[in-house]
Order: C-alpha cells, then structure tokens, then sequence
C-alpha cells in the first residue's frame, strides 16, 4: 500500500501537470487572446495577405503587358529593319543602274564628241589642203610667167598668164591627175 500511496503524494505533487485553478484560468486567458486575435488580427492579417495577393496579381499583369508590349515593339522594330534593308538594296540597285546608264551616256558622248573633232579636223586638214593647192598654184603660176619672161625675154601682161596657167592646172586636175603620166 505504501506503494500506492507514494503514487498518489506522487501525482498531486507532479511539476509537470498544472493544477486546476493554474488550468481554469489559463484557458479563460488563452479564449480571451483567442478572440481578440479572431477580431482584431486575424482580420488584419487577411487583410494584408489579400492585398499582397491583388499588389502580385496586378505586378503579373502588368509584366505581363509589358512583355506583350516589348514583343509588338521588338516586331516593329524588326519589321522596320527588313524594310531599311530592302530600301538600302533598292537605293543601291538605283544607284547601280544609274552609275552604268550614266557611263553609257558618258561613253556614247565621248565617242560623239570624238567622231565631231575627227571630222572637224578632216575639215580643216581638206582645207588646209585646198590652201596649200591654191597656194601652189599661184606660186607655180608666178614662177611659170617668170621663166617664159625670161625665155622668151619679152614681158607678157602678168593677169594673163597667171589665168593661163591657171586653167592648165584645172585642166590637168580634172583630167586625172599629172601631166606627166600622160
């Protein structure tokens, strides 16, 4: 029995059990700051939490705005770069075509301008020619009356003779040529 009895003094006297009183007022306590917890915190707390919730929602809708907005611009942007290329391809096709047009004028004008100064210098050389002819002709006709002057030793009237020779050398110009081949 003392057993039994020492088991008893032994339960009562446990530390790690509370008594009844320490337990009634505890759990009054504990429903007390159960319940302003419940009406003052709790709230709060939710409160909070739904408002992170919508502040993160909003933050996703918005990132996901601005993604879809960075997409469109980086699509625009791209699509205006393939343009600038095909432009600066179609620039440089004009420029091409225009530099070998331009050079094909600039040949044919050279080559025009080339055949206007042959001709031009066929021109005067055919006149110079012609001059020269003249020229001869006079001095052949002066030294021709001077010669048969002094051949036959009487004077002839100078106009005369030079028409006389002159028509010689017509003559034998439009006869074919020299008189000496015949």
């Amino acid at each position: 029995m003392s057993f039994v009895l020492a088991a008893r003094v032994a339960a009562e006297s446990n530390p790690i059990l509370p008594s009844a009183n320490e337990l009634l007022w505890g759990s009054i306590a504990f429903i007390i700051v159960f319940l302003l917890l419940v009406k003052f915190a709790f709230p709060n707390a939710a409160k909070a939490l739904k408002d992170r919730t919508e502040k993160i929602r909003g933050d996703i809708e918005f990132a996901e705005k601005d993604r879809e907005e960075a997409a469109q611009l980086l699509s625009d942007y791209r699509a205006q770069i393939a343009s600038a290329r095909e432009e600066s391809t179609r620039i440089l096709d004009d420029a091409r075509r225009t530099a070998e047009q331009l050079r094909t004028e600039l040949r044919t004008k050279a080559e025009e301008e080339s055949a206007r100064m042959i001709d031009r210098a066929r021109e005067d050389i055919a006149g110079e020619r012609e001059r020269a002819i003249a020229e001869i002709r006079r001095e052949v006709g002066t030294l021709a009356v001077d010669l048969a002057g002094r051949v036959i030793g009487d004077s002839l009237d100078r106009d005369r003779q030079l028409s006389l020779v002159d028509r010689y050398i017509d003559e034998l110009a439009s006869s074919g040529g020299s008189g000496s081949n015949q």
